[in-house]
């Protein structure tokens, strides 16, 4: 099975910056990585993932401010967000999908608050 550990959360004043790390264990490549967010009362939604081939998916409510890497043969991807705003105050979660045949799966979350 594949587990993944994300870290670098916090709480940062609006305009700050964060970085967001995600490690990947197992013995699997992957086809996806990225990070999705959901906030109280809203459905989670995509942030930014990197795709075979390096084809990078942003949301529009972070293009420009958020930027998303990977390293791969570490297996770990990172999403440095700057210029915070409060609506960005989510739980961030790490995915992966499994090279081949398509499993994914999910981080347990880390909480961004981004608040005066």
């Amino acid at each position: 099975q594949v587990q993944l550990v994300e870290s670098g959360g916090g709480l940062v004043q609006p305009g700050g910056s964060l970085r967001l790390s995600c490690v990947a264990s197992g013995s699997f490549s992957f086809s996806t990585m990225g990070w999705y967010r959901q906030a109280p009362g809203n459905q989670r939604e995509l942030v930014a993932t990197i795709s075979t081939g390096t084809n990078i998916n942003y949301a529009d409510s972070v293009k420009g401010r958020f930027n998303v890497s990977t390293d791969k043969l570490k297996k770990t991807v990172y999403l440095q967000m700057n210029n915070l705003k409060p609506e960005d105050t989510a739980v961030y979660y790490c995915h992966v999908k499994v090279m081949g045949w398509g499993t994914t799966y999910w981080g347990h979350g880390t909480q961004v608050t981004v608040s005066s």
